[in-house]
């Protein structure tokens, strides 16, 4: 991309300035023409006193600014923005508190695997480490976000600014996605990079598996009577591929959260992402071969019961572009280290040369449908009527993104709910599991998915944790649709506190009155306690350019709602 020999920027009033020339340029200047060059499109952020200079060039960019209300907001905003996308969410943070608060959301990021980049500052160079109690400083900042981050670095100069920046687009193009962190001491962010090569270079392709193994995987496949596929959010961008194998193979596929919609609803080969539940786990078992790609195989999608009941007793094949991950929780008998897309697509052609396979006549298919049946008619009545709520807004508003939380209709959903598309369906209850998650994620979905209608899925606990964020998307005219499943406190720890003879403190809560805060907030606010007033209300809601609180009572919606 050629960038403009000069700079300009707009004052306070709106009016353009004399351009600037791009030899005077400041190191925050030049990150934002560099962020420009690698199609940046939306920075989430709170200025401050120490980031003020990163905003400098930003005014007169091309890059969106999105001021949420508080700094874990901007974290889960650039989530759900990555997730909708693929593409990296972009945040400008201060140093010190606005780095703390920044942690939750980026330790949730790195635990599922998005790419997000975090730029923040830090205090001058010659105050490095020095513990004089300067304004927000951390003994070692770094040292504190390399733990959940794909790497934390220190600019020392500003000459270095390209080459790290294109280190983190290459992390986020070529290698398992996850946060990067370049923190810029306050006395280089001002620094001079008139002579700076603003423009991007060529980034890495996704490293392409080894023919070896990719060959003997395939050998293991064509010989499997009772092949068996489990797909994760690392085969996120491969949904032509995993379909064409397993439909090659009559496989059987069943979904981690983060992977649904990979195979559509419907499809006769989908079991659904019900890894944790016994008929599941048995016909997992029963499978001579497993290829597992893009999964961690870890306990948020196939343990959620932490019994330590699922087990894989055939063959196993793992595809995964993180060769170290290849190596944890099971131990593979073929480990293919490489892009997911590339994988599956030399699979399906390996075996589509090979013999015609021949599964076992009642695999494939027939045994997905009895596993299906088996498991809907063990969902209880609460799980039901919630898959009422989901089916009304999929039924109402059917290329929705569900952007969750961690919250009652959302674990059903994980279960029982197969998406259509993938990228449509996420939530914080898997990975790190935290909550507050669902509002601003799906603010982040909704800028990257404007046509489409976005709804968050939330309860009265989680979103008291970033209910101001309301704000933020009345603010950035962001109509998602926020609809609130009020059961009047932490109601799923309230029932395991039960459940484990417990009781129960600290989860009753005081509930607010969200209809007018909604409405303080600059919303629409409305009930629904039936699936037909809330088809009604979503159509509403998508037909406003502001956002949608819709809530529900859990005790109403039982009552009303059959099983």
């Amino acid at each position: 991309m050629n960038f403009p020999e000069t700079i300009a920027h707009f004052d306070e009033a709106g009016t353009r300035p004399p351009a600037r020339p791009a030899t005077d340029l400041t190191c925050g200047e030049a990150l934002v023409a560099l962020l420009e060059g690698y199609g940046v499109q939306y920075v989430f952020g709170i200025p401050g006193v120490h980031t003020v200079e990163l905003y400098r060039g930003l005014g007169a960019s091309t890059i969106r600014h999105v001021t949420p209300r508080h700094e874990q907001g901007a974290g889960f905003m650039a989530d759900g923005y990555a997730r909708v996308t693929g593409k990296p969410g972009v945040c400008f943070i201060i140093t010190g508190p606005g780095m703390t608060n920044m942690a939750t959301a980026m330790a949730q990021a790195y635990a599922d695997s998005i790419p997000m980049l975090v730029i923040s500052s830090v205090n001058a160079r010659r105050q490095l480490g020095t513990g004089d109690g300067r304004l927000h400083e951390l003994p070692s900042q770094q040292d504190v976000f390399s733990g959940f981050t794909a790497f934390s670095h220190t600019l020392l100069n500003a000459a270095e600014l390209p080459q790290v920046l294109a280190r983190a687009f290459a992390v986020f193009g070529s290698a398992r996605p996850r946060p990067v962190h370049i923190e810029i001491p306050l006395d280089v962010i001002v620094a001079p990079a008139g002579g700076m090569n603003l423009t991007p270079p060529a980034l890495p392709a996704k490293p392409t598996a080894c023919p070896n193994a990719l060959a003997a995987a395939a050998d293991l496949l064509a010989g499997a009577r009772r092949p068996l596929i489990l797909a994760g959010g690392g085969a996120s961008d491969a949904p032509v591929e995993l379909r064409e194998l397993a439909e090659r193979l009559q496989a059987p596929v069943a979904l981690t959260i983060n992977a649904k919609g990979l195979l559509p609803a419907g499809h006769p080969l989908l079991i659904g992402s019900t890894q944790s539940l016994a008929p599941t786990r048995a016909m997992v078992r029963e499978a001579d071969v497993v290829l597992a790609v893009g999964t961690e195989l870890g306990e948020t999608d196939y343990d959620v019961m932490f019994d330590g009941g699922f087990a894989i007793e055939g063959l196993l094949i793992r595809i995964d572009i993180d060769g170290q991950q290849l190596m944890r929780n099971m131990r593979p008998d073929v480990a293919i280290a490489g892009d997911a897309r590339h994988a599956l697509g030399r699979l399906s052609t390996r075996l589509h040369e090979c013999a015609a396979h021949a599964p076992q006549s009642d695999w494939g298919a027939p045994r997905v449908a009895a596993v299906r049946e088996t498991l809907l008619a063990g969902y209880d009545r609460p799980t039901r009527s919630q898959m009422h709520l989901i089916d009304t807004i999929i039924d109402t508003l059917p290329d929705a993104i569900i952007a969750g939380d961690s919250t009652s209709p959302v674990y059903a959903g994980n279960f029982a709910y197969d998406a259509r598309a993938p990228r449509s369906w996420f939530n914080s209850s898997t990975g790190y599991g935290t909550l507050g998650y669902g509002l601003p994620a799906a603010i982040g979905a909704k800028l990257a998915a404007p046509e489409r209608p976005v709804v968050c899925l939330i309860g009265d606990g989680g979103l008291q944790f970033t209910l101001p964020e309301l704000a933020s998307a009345v603010e950035a005219r962001v109509p998602a649709i926020v609809l609130l499943w009020n059961n009047f406190g932490y109601g799923e720890i309230r029932k395991y506190m039960t459940a484990r003879g417990i009781v129960p403190v600290g989860v009753d809560i005081h509930t607010p009155d969200f209809m007018a805060l909604a409405r303080g907030f600059g919303c629409a606010a409305c009930r629904a306690d039936t699936p037909h007033a809330l088809a009604a209300q979503l159509r509403h809601a998508v037909r406003r350019d502001s956002p949608t609180v819709i809530e529900i009572d859990e005790a109403d919606w039982f009552a009303r709602v059959p099983a």
